[in-house]
């Protein structure tokens, strides 16, 4: 059995995930802050000087494909999702490949709205377009830049 299946809910599987995200961030050696209770949209703060980032961490082991489908939406019951001005950065990991994705949350929340993607860790998409995100796997110098560069990243 592996790892991510022994868990007894999604819920206990996120928590696992935020600690690997905590873990690789300060390995980087980047300050790492977890907000107290889940009341806030995001899941870890990265302060970095004077910038905080609030990253929301997601994952995913469902291979559909070439790739891995990813959720970002804060619960399946709410249709509601996440604002742009609630959040700095996605980290999405893709625990059967050990792989994370460092996603700018304008990139999920801006003009056009997206609540899932897929990500190809492994293997290159067939069509075109599905490279979208590929330039931010394992993308951690992102956990450098302030808001007001990250607010900038688009599709």
């Amino acid at each position: 059995m592996k790892t991510w299946e022994r868990f007894k809910s999604l819920k206990e599987r996120g928590e696992w995930v935020e600690l690997q995200f905590m873990a690789e961030a300060a390995r980087r050696r980047h300050l790492v802050c977890k907000p107290w209770g889940d009341s806030r949209p995001y899941d870890v703060g990265i302060e970095c000087g004077f910038n905080y980032l609030r990253v929301q961490v997601k994952s995913t082991t469902v291979r559909l494909g070439r790739g891995y489908f990813c959720q970002f939406k804060p619960d399946w019951s709410k249709g509601e999702g996440y604002r742009l001005e609630q959040l700095d950065l996605f980290a999405a990991y893709v625990i059967p490949v050990n792989a994370w994705y460092l996603i700018p949350a304008s990139v999920l929340l801006g003009r056009d709205p997206r609540k899932s993607l897929m990500l190809f860790p492994v293997a290159p998409p067939k069509r075109r377009g599905g490279y979208e995100c590929e330039c931010y796997k394992e993308a951690w110098d992102l956990l450098r830049m302030s808001r007001r560069v990250l607010s900038g990243h688009r599709r």
